[in-house]
């Protein structure tokens, strides 16, 4: 089931956190709806600008269209993660999303005031959620390169400011995390002090956090010991999520953390079988870790188990 996002926010407001994961192909499609229905947990999948350009969006699409009818128990969200403004019309008139995300915080703040407000009205008149975000992270994923110097945290007042002038349905902000796997140095976390300064300007207001995976560790250091090199990566730490779904954090984006699995998963498995050639062979590894990946971050989100519950409260006219 295709729900929109500010349907499965509802649900999940100050209790917990939707996961929403970018996919690219069939292999993370199938991972992550078998991750989600085996930890009974509603979810949002993230289409990048990037990846509707890696194959063919309507490809994407329909891998998607296909999960949902091999796993009709699912519910769950299509967002356009990091759109411009011309990619969410796009996304908007096919039909399709359910929710799509404008990313105009690289502008000043009246223009992104500007063009969030034209992009919600267009989204609301279909019944389409809008994700805005207000603030930069910085790092580099994708198309988004934002030098550390350059990365600001959102200012709290200018969030009500932001939200009243726009009618944005949910809002991306910048409380310390960064995109790619070098989010953080030393033991920095989360602003939780802004956190809770946002959410008494905005009660009840949904909140995004990007840029949340955590980098585990061992991931790193297996993909290394495979012939890898990544070194210096630290990302969220998990425990983390749910203190900040309890200040409003409804949605946690994670896409680093599963090209980690992908990354592991085939260059062990070249690296152990050399002789191999077929593509499924390690495909069919990759399904199954991801989906036990997806299932771990759900129980850390506090997702696992709700869908039961969710799928009332969106049947509910």
């Amino acid at each position: 089931m295709i729900v929109t996002t500010a349907q499965l926010f509802r649900h999940a407001y100050g209790k917990y956190a939707v996961g929403a994961y970018n996919i690219n192909n069939a292999e993370q499609a199938m991972g992550l709806f078998k991750g989600c229905i085996q930890s009974k947990a509603p979810f949002i999948i993230q289409i990048s600008k990037g990846a509707r350009k890696y194959t063919d969006k309507k490809m994407l699409e329909a891998i998607i269209r296909a999960a949902a009818e091999i796993f009709p128990e699912a519910i769950f969200a299509v967002h356009l993660d990091h759109g411009d403004e011309e990619t969410c019309y796009d996304c908007i008139d096919s039909g399709f999303y359910s929710a799509v995300m404008i990313d105009a915080s690289h502008e000043s703040y009246d223009e992104n005031v500007a063009i969030t407000k034209r992009v919600t009205d267009r989204a609301h008149a279909k019944g389409i959620s809008v994700e805005a975000e207000l603030g930069m992270l910085g790092g580099v994923e994708e198309d988004i390169k934002v030098e550390e110097g350059n990365a600001c945290l959102t200012d709290p007042d200018q969030a009500k400011d932001f939200v009243t002038k726009t009618g944005c349905d949910s809002l991306a902000c910048a409380i310390g995390t960064s995109h790619g796997a070098f989010k953080f140095k030393g033991k920095q976390s989360l602003h939780f002090d802004v956190l809770e300064k946002i959410k008494a300007r905005l009660p009840g207001y949904p909140l995004v956090m990007h840029g949340s995976s955590s980098v585990p560790k061992v991931e790193v250091d297996r993909i290394n010991a495979a012939g890898g090199k990544i070194a210096g990566s630290m990302g969220v730490d998990p425990n983390e999520y749910l203190p900040a779904a309890k200040l409003g954090v409804t949605k946690v984006n994670i896409d680093t953390d599963g090209r980690l699995v992908w990354t592991r998963v085939h260059r062990e498995f070249f690296r152990d079988k050399p002789e191999k050639f077929d593509l499924r062979d390690p495909g069919k590894i990759f399904m199954a870790e991801y989906a036990k990946f997806i299932a771990q971050k759900n129980e850390k989100l506090g997702s696992a188990g709700t869908i039961d519950e969710v799928r009332k409260a969106v049947s509910k006219k």
